[in-house]
């Protein structure tokens, strides 16, 4: 089964002669389970793309069509809720909210989704402890490091179970060697069964996606499986 299906996506801005155009066309598929890389220069347009398949902002034209859900004709609520529910995201810079605990941020996504206190409490935890960050779950963000930070990070986006995973330059405010361990990380999860969408410019992070899609000025320009990816990281 497909997670992702987006056919001729595109996105323009503005009017006229003022119009730019984001995206041209693109089509892409992601199979459940796959680890996807999606690759390219700076005004590439995958940022673009990103915020298309995180449903953080619309097409001009197109179709997409997530985890069996037609987006098209969502409102902006309806999205959010599908948002919620289907995509677990990992920023660069965290987006931890400063005055909460790590297990207060991990709790967020399960407060939108319903869930009652003690059992998201609980849930938090657990996926605290699965990340090794068990004895950390009072710290507040400032009381962490930025390994430890993306650790609580990726721990939000697993709490709802969520069919995708997308990661935006995860690695990229980390040094080299706590980059390796996030990046190691996401490898395993992909091993267990997470479905992995990352955007990097990086191509070293790349060749450890099983799949690696590179985009340019708003198309894809190529679509190309690792054979054989390494499945540990020597450096970042």
């Amino acid at each position: 089964m497909n997670i992702i299906e987006l056919k001729d996506i595109c996105k323009t801005y503005g009017r006229g002669a003022e119009e730019v155009r984001i995206l041209r066309g693109i089509s892409l598929t992601v199979a459940t389970g796959d680890f996807v890389a999606i690759v390219g220069p700076s005004g590439s347009g995958k940022s673009t793309l990103m915020n298309t398949i995180g449903l953080l902002d619309s097409p001009t034209s197109g179709s997409y069509v997530l985890d069996g859900v037609k987006t098209d004709k969502l409102s902006d609520s309806q999205m959010a809720v599908v948002r919620n529910k289907k995509i677990g995201f990992i920023f660069q810079q965290f987006n931890l909210l400063p005055r909460l605990t790590a297990l207060e941020n991990v709790e967020l996504p399960l407060i939108y989704s319903g869930m009652g206190k003690s059992e998201r409490r609980d849930k938090a935890k657990r996926m605290l402890e699965s990340l090794g960050m068990g004895p950390r779950t009072g710290h507040r963000p400032s009381q962490l490091s930025g390994g430890q930070q993306q650790r609580v990070a990726i721990a939000r986006a697993l709490a709802t179970s969520p069919a995708l995973l997308l990661a935006d330059e995860p690695t990229g405010a980390l040094d080299s060697k706590t980059g390796t361990e996030v990046l190691e990380l996401m490898i395993q999860l992909n091993d267990q069964g997470n479905t992995i969408v990352l955007i990097t410019h990086d191509p070293h992070i790349a060749e450890h996606a099983k799949r690696v899609v590179s985009i340019r000025d708003g198309e894809i320009v190529e679509d190309k499986r690792n054979v054989s990816p390494p499945r540990q990281v020597v450096t970042v």
